[in-house]
């Protein structure tokens, strides 16, 4: 089991995703992006310090070396400013389901820049679960129009380049956390990285001036609920186990299993959003499922 504690964790961080991609979805129409990313960055901070608190001593990473602190806030503000100021841009304009499934071209990115940046090596069998994975994922994204000759977009370019906006960000923030990790405590180094993000914000908040429109969030109970449980499961657990997840194994194989995220929401999507799932797209799960079982090998 210890062999596979990176895939597992990276399991569970797809797992985790998708509760959040949902709840600040919901969230995220009702009171904006920005007011959904200040607030869950400030509920995980504070989760993460009762956390870290009793499982450490420390309720703050003052123990984390000056490597530390420059790497990993430089991934908080790639991986959480950047990327997820995107991203859940994304989630309001063309919806959770379609930003995850445009997130999927994470693992490819992740793998190439880990190979240059630091020297990643992937297994033979670890290779073909990452096409395998991204080929299932592909058949669910991909589509023809009725006449089978025409092909164009179903969804806002603007929402598909903000969704893009936002893989890019997370590849990029992996690279980073493990960069400046090593065998730093995930979660305390979850703690870095939000720093770095609520510094970001507060900037960006007190540059465009929303500091009103902030406030005004709290006054939608249902909205503040969603935010909570997101970032519970999102900056909280997430990110936490995909710091873990990247302790342990390579980072092309964190990014490939944690982007099954897209698959997993399809049961969200029919029993919440009423969306209808066709054949193929339940097809493209069970081979993406195939595929990450050849990444535990």
């Amino acid at each position: 089991m210890q062999s596979h504690l990176g895939e597992l964790a990276a399991l569970t961080t797809a797992v985790c995703w998708t509760f959040t991609a949902i709840a600040f979805e919901s969230a995220g129409k009702k009171v904006g992006s920005l007011s959904v990313n200040i607030i869950r960055l400030v509920i995980a901070f504070a989760l993460l310090s009762i956390y870290t608190f009793f499982t450490r001593g420390i309720g703050f990473p003052i123990d984390a070396t000056g490597a530390n602190w420059l790497w990993l806030l430089i991934s908080g503000l790639i991986g959480f400013v950047i990327g997820d100021l995107f991203l859940f841009q994304a989630y309001v304009m063309i919806g959770s389901r379609i930003s995850l499934l445009i997130m999927s071209a994470v693992p490819p990115i992740t793998a190439i820049v880990g190979f240059l940046l630091l020297n990643e090596r992937i297994s033979l069998l670890g290779m073909v679960g990452m096409f395998i994975t991204i080929g299932g994922i592909a058949l669910v994204i991909l589509s023809r129009s009725a006449d089978e000759k025409k092909v164009k977009l179903a969804h806002p370019a603007k929402g598909l380049l903000f969704a893009f906006i936002g893989a890019l960000g997370q590849a990029f923030g992996l690279i980073f956390s493990k960069l400046g990790m090593g065998d730093y405590n995930p979660f305390a180094a979850t703690q870095i990285r939000i720093i770095a993000a609520l510094v970001g914000f507060c900037i960006i908040i007190t540059v465009g001036k929303k500091w009103k429109e902030i406030a005004a969030s709290f006054q939608d109970k249902k909205a503040i609920r969603n935010i909570s449980i997101g970032s519970f499961f999102g900056p909280f657990l997430g990110v936490s186990f995909s710091l873990l997840a990247v302790q342990h194994t390579a980072t092309g194989i964190v990014s490939t299993i944690t982007s099954i995220s897209p698959i997993l929401i399809i049961p969200a999507s029919i029993m919440i959003f009423k969306e209808k799932v066709l054949p193929k797209e339940i097809l493209g799960a069970l081979i993406s499922l195939i595929g990450v079982t050849f990444l535990f090998l």
